[in-house]
């Protein structure tokens, strides 16, 4: 048993820097949000909106994939999601490296596991891991609404209709909480001043259809 509490100390070196590891998002105080931070919050989502969804999912596996999900990351570094680049580029092919390289350093089922719930979630085949990817992107939205929107970059206004809609389509509730996050996003950007109306005509968005109709009544 020695051996394995030696493992599991070591590689806790290795995850730690993910508290250090910063994102493009920053916390409502102005400071820069760390990976950990955003895995925290995420999970607590997936906790508070689970009973909700129309399909039953195993929380426990959920809350599992999410403290996995961004683990490669201590070793592979954060990308941010419109980064473009040979860090871009490189990312997928990065980070399959670095769940090897857990998996061998802990070993045995311990590794395994990790490995295995990292691959579910990037695959998203299952009803836990495509709730766990939807909550992936309304957190980030979530927090930037937190934030100042000085600390948005201009092409983070077209993410708020590009990036949440299709991992939330699958189910009602996950679709009704992406609206209710655009909304945030949307009197966010226009109490500063910002032509929401230009960006979706552009996007081509429309309105909800319950818009739509009452504004033709």
């Amino acid at each position: 048993m020695g051996n394995e509490a030696v493992t599991i100390l070591q590689f806790l070196a290795l995850s730690e820097r993910l508290k250090r590891e910063l994102r493009h998002s920053w916390l409502s105080d102005g400071r820069r949000e760390s990976v950990a931070e955003h895995t925290w919050q995420m999970a607590l989502l997936a906790l508070l909106g689970y009973r909700y969804l129309e399909q039953p999912v195993d929380i426990g596996r959920v809350l599992k994939m999410i403290i996995v999900h961004d683990l490669v990351e201590a070793i592979a570094g954060d990308v941010p999601y419109f980064e473009n680049g040979s860090r871009k580029q490189l990312k997928a092919e990065r980070e399959r490296a670095a769940i090897d390289e857990i998996r061998a350093e802990l070993g045995a089922e311990t590794g395994q596991e990790l490995h295995d719930l990292w691959h579910e979630f990037e695959a998203r085949s299952t009803l836990e891991a495509k709730y766990a990817s939807a909550l992936d992107h309304l957190e980030v939205q979530i927090q930037h609404n937190l934030a100042g929107i000085d600390t948005w970059e201009p092409i983070e206004y077209d993410l708020v209709y590009t990036k949440m809609s299709d991992r939330c389509a699958h189910d009602a509730f996950l679709t009704a909480l992406c609206d209710a996050v655009r909304g945030q996003a949307e009197s966010k950007m226009l109490a500063a001043s910002i032509d929401v109306e230009s960006i979706k005509a552009r996007l081509g968005v429309q309105a909800p259809s319950s818009n739509r109709s009452s504004s033709a009544r």
